[in-house]
């Protein structure tokens, strides 16, 4: 056994100083071999090139503002190779910056509101039965705002020949969309087996027979449907479906996998992190627990058979989705190598799980909770809580815990919260006032997802910390409402096929400010060895908030990822004031900062070229943060010798 667990720890570090997945490797686990760039260092890190894509030129100001900048770029053929969210791919020098070459699908961007383009990321397959040279041997898969999955030459970026008609394939989802965007492709494809394997967005809240959220394998090399999965089981004879009450599973959509997902090659697994079904705030259509939605899902890769599922929120009415990318990491634990998946929330909960079974590392309860929903509503009489880690973030929140910078606004926030109904995390939407989600449905952990330290068994992640108000509104005070509508200055989603219309906002003061407690926004890390969190500082200053602008970090809602390095660091961007973070691994000090020439609510790399380790950003305008719009690819290095 101690041969084994220093083959563990060996292999992790003789992993190469590159980014050759979404995720940095297979697992998922954004950790980087490279260490030239250290604790003792990092404050010397400078510009080393910039690059703008020119969509800031290209698009009109409508179709940036209704975009986000969220993708992470890949090392591919000797490229550094990202995309825009227009699905235009870029590959450059990864040393210069200089481009070498740009494939632009070239489809019509008239997709209709509510929308928001976005392109998180593309993936790379080699072909093994492809001669050396031969064109496509080494090729890029991506899925589009279209619906279509693309195919490009690594090294020319060009199309495909033999994928599809052209270098492009389009897929149907077996109920079609109200309009063109309402599902799409958004997160970088998996890469497994042969196959590239795709999950669906689909627009929240807006009906309950939304699109289902399909995930489709296809042929890496030709692009042919190999099998595809449906999270909500429409077979009466699947045992699933009796968690579906009233055959609800054959007129609910969405319960789909927007997020990322990731693959044990060896186990032959894919695992999928689904979100909750439609619509996200009102399950009366869809009484039950509703597996498999709002799950950890493992697949076999050769099928799509699901091969064990593990259910995060039962009957999920709360938006909280399972958003955050899977991480695989072998634990090291009693004398033990455990094969373990770990499945982030937003609820803040940590899961640990084995791999090949599904079954929980540290225990998991079924707690109850919170009861009394509006009439026609189901609620489970119990949720599932992991034993440890103990939650990232807060759960509840009383008028007594209100926060405020004067004794004025925090007596604001305090009438507020106790205006609503507050029990818990569970506490089920209501009319009137609304109801306090501690946390949002924004989280605790996002799509960023973690980072992961091998040799620490240290997992870093970032969280939000602001909760939210959700606030139904019966049917017939807002007659005519579809889709998304302004009606008397609240934006109202309308969950058309239920009695109620959803209103959500963030629990703030007439200042604006969150009536919580600072931070609120974290950067935490957790020992996945024993399940302790090890520290946790704040994430993000409101300098750009105040009068005069200074330092001050109270913590601020993020959405991106971290990078965790061989050097002893984590970098990340991710916050609203657009700047980019050095922590040190062992303490969680910050030591370097940088400004963005625009949003940064992506997840940055790093990589070594040229004999230099250099840090790369891509940055640009984020829809849901309003964060300042821009084209530029921003790299950083320590100073050449």
């Amino acid at each position: 056994m101690g041969s084994l667990l220093g083959l563990v720890v060996s292999v992790a570090s003789a992993a190469p100083a590159t980014w050759s997945h979404y995720g940095g490797d297979a697992g998922g686990t954004r950790y980087s071999s490279a260490s030239q760039i250290t604790r003792d260092n990092v404050d010397d890190l400078e510009v080393a090139w910039r690059y703008s894509t020119g969509e800031m030129a290209r698009r009109g100001k409508d179709l940036i503002a209704n975009s986000s900048t969220q993708t992470t770029p890949i090392i591919a053929a000797g490229n550094l190779v990202f995309c825009t969210p227009f699905n235009r791919v870029i590959a450059l020098d990864p040393a210069t910056g200089q481009e070498r070459w740009v494939f632009d699908p070239g489809y019509k961007l008239d997709q209709t509101m509510p929308f928001q383009y976005n392109c998180r990321g593309v993936s790379q397959w080699l072909d093994p039965e492809a001669a050396d040279g031969a064109a496509c041997k080494l090729r890029l898969l991506m899925g589009a705002s279209n619906g279509r999955v693309y195919a490009i030459d690594a090294r020319t970026g060009k199309a495909c020949a033999g994928f599809g008609d052209g270098g492009s394939v389009g897929v149907t989802w077996d109920r079609p969309s109200r309009w063109k965007g309402e599902v799409k492709f958004a997160s970088a494809p998996l890469v497994v087996n042969g196959l590239v394997v795709l999950g669906s967005f689909v627009m929240d809240n807006l009906r309950t027979d939304a699109p289902p959220g399909t995930v489709f394998a296809l042929d890496a090399r030709s692009g042919e449907l190999r099998w595809r999965f449906d999270p909500i089981p429409r077979d009466p004879a699947d045992p699933a479906y009796a968690t579906w009450a009233d055959d609800s599973a054959l007129r609910t959509g969405a319960a789909n996998v927007w997020s990322t997902m990731v693959a044990d090659p060896d186990l032959i697994l894919i695992y999928a992190p689904v979100g909750s079904a439609s619509p996200d705030f009102w399950g009366g259509e869809r009484k039950g627990d509703n597996l498999y939605s709002s799950s950890l899902v493992a697949l076999d890769a050769s099928t799509g058979k699901v091969r064990w599922h593990f259910q995060m929120i039962h009957h999920d009415i709360w938006d909280y989705d399972v958003s955050s990318p899977p991480l695989l990491v072998n634990l090291r634990k009693d004398g033990k190598v455990i094969p373990a998946v770990v499945q982030n929330t937003k609820q803040g909960f940590v899961f640990v799980l084995d791999r090949t079974t599904g079954e929980p590392v540290f225990g998991v309860e079924e707690r109850p909770a919170a009861q009394g929903a509006l009439p026609g509503e189901w609620l489970s009489p119990t949720q599932p809580w992991p034993v440890k880690p103990e939650p990232l973030v807060p759960t509840s929140l009383s008028p007594d815990e209100a926060w405020g910078f004067t004794f004025w606004d925090r007596g604001k926030c305090r009438d507020l919260i106790s205006s609503l109904r507050s029990e818990g995390i569970f506490t089920p939407p209501t009319t009137g006032a609304g109801t306090l989600l501690v946390p949002g449905n924004a989280g605790g952990a996002n799509w960023g997802g973690p980072g992961y330290d091998p040799r620490r068994q240290l997992m870093v992640i970032n969280l939000n910390r602001v909760p939210q108000v959700v606030q139904l509104i019966p049917r017939k005070d807002i007659p005519g409402v579809t889709g998304i509508t302004l009606e008397n200055g609240k934006d109202i989603a309308a969950q058309e096929g239920t009695p109620y219309g959803v209103h959500r906002y963030w629990l703030l003061s007439p200042w604006g400010a969150p009536c919580v407690k600072p931070p609120w926004g974290e950067l935490v890390a957790v020992d996945l060895a024993d399940g302790e969190i090890r520290w946790r500082v704040p994430l993000g200053s409101i300098e750009d908030q105040l009068p005069i602008s200074f330092e001050w970090n109270l913590g601020t809602p993020n959405l991106g990822g971290p990078v965790v390095t061989a050097g002893g660091l984590v970098f990340i961007a991710a916050t609203m004031d657009n700047v980019i973070r050095a922590f040190d691994l062992e303490s969680g000090e910050m030591l370097w900062r940088d400004e963005l020439p625009a949003g940064g609510q992506a997840t940055p790399v790093t990589y070594e070229a040229a004999g230099r380790q250099f840090l790369v950003m891509v940055t640009g305008h984020h829809m849901w943060f309003q964060s300042p719009a821009g084209d530029e690819v921003v790299a950083w290095a320590l100073p050449k010798r």
